[in-house]
């Protein structure tokens, strides 16, 4: 089956056949076949979660170690007694406001590292994974907390005052004055972190290799559709001597 337009004989395209750029047909045969569910760099939501929950527990563990440093580098407030009451020391001191800030400082720390290794293993956790990291850190962090408080110095600062005896110098308990901006250092330090290195290491998508995706999403059109050449008049008007209709 053929048309005639009296200087241009072209086939048809048979209706029961697509069209080369038709977006609905079947992948050619030299396409890649999408990755399986179980895939490791594809992962499924069952494997996700199993993921997202050991990330979980080993971040939360990790709080341990937070707290443990913490007790070790944190100030001393200086505490001495009288016959009536417990005082600072040294009231001009800063050492009030010295343990909240090494809990930050070593929270953030922990957040950098946690999201690293998180990004390093899990490349391709998906988001239950980030949501595991999240959790795990805010778990972690107030696990260090009371670690840090359990371990310190007793809270019962009367008894201790008269343990130690008048006018004797003793260690008040371990504290935290902003509990929540301490807290919530290691969970926004991991979400931070785990962004920055997905947005410049993270997997791109990679465009499909399919024949003709290029042309039907944009690129250029070659052959018959691509139009007159450029040397051609314009309308397209035939040649000289070539004014006779094909038959």
């Amino acid at each position: 089956m053929a048309w005639h337009d009296g200087t241009v004989t072209a086939p048809l395209t048979p209706p029961h056949q697509p069209g080369p750029h038709d977006p609905w047909q079947a992948p050619p045969s030299g396409s890649h076949p999408a990755p399986s569910a179980g895939d490791p760099a594809n992962p499924d939501t069952a494997t996700e979660l199993r993921q997202a929950a050991v990330v979980l527990v080993l971040v939360t563990l990790a709080g341990i170690a937070l707290g443990l440093l913490w007790l070790w580098l944190a100030p001393r407030v200086p505490l001495v007694s009288d016959d009536t009451a417990v005082f600072l020391k040294n009231s001009e001191s800063e050492e009030a406001i010295g343990a909240d800030g090494t809990f930050v400082l070593l929270a953030l720390g922990f957040g950098a590292l946690s999201a690293a290794a998180v990004f390093w293993r899990l490349r391709r956790g998906g988001v239950l994974v980030v949501v595991g990291l999240a959790l795990g850190a805010l778990l972690a962090s107030l696990v260090a907390w009371r670690v840090g408080i359990w371990l310190g110095p007793s809270s019962d600062v009367v008894a201790r005052a008269r343990e130690a005896g008048q006018g004797v110098t003793f260690d008040a308990p371990l504290e935290l004055h902003s509990v929540w901006v301490a807290v919530l250092a290691w969970p926004f330090a991991a979400m931070g972190i785990h962004l920055l290195l997905t947005a410049a290491f993270g997997p791109r998508d990679v465009e499909p290799d399919w024949p003709g995706y290029a042309e039907y999403y944009g690129g250029p059109v070659q052959g018959p559709l691509a139009g007159p050449a450029s040397g051609s008049p314009a309308g397209g008007t035939p040649p000289a001597g070539g004014g006779g209709g094909a038959v």
